[in-house]
């Protein structure tokens, strides 16, 4: 399995908000049920841009 980058994950986890089953998602794009329900309670509700800043405000406190 090839790592998704945080635009695809919010993307995909957008077209399960829209109805589409997640076992027809997982089977789609080649994930297990365990990786989108892991990936939906760390990215659910966010947008790309929101993953973003929040990454760079946990390199800023790492950096320190």
């Amino acid at each position: 399995m090839k790592k998704m980058t945080e635009h695809q994950i919010v993307a995909i986890l957008k077209e399960a908000e829209a109805g589409i089953p997640v076992k027809e998602l997982c089977r789609k794009y080649g994930i297990g049920n365990s990786t989108f329900y892991k990936w939906r309670d760390k990215y659910g509700g966010m947008e790309t841009s929101d993953i973003k800043r929040l990454n760079k405000s946990l390199r800023l406190l790492l950096s320190t």
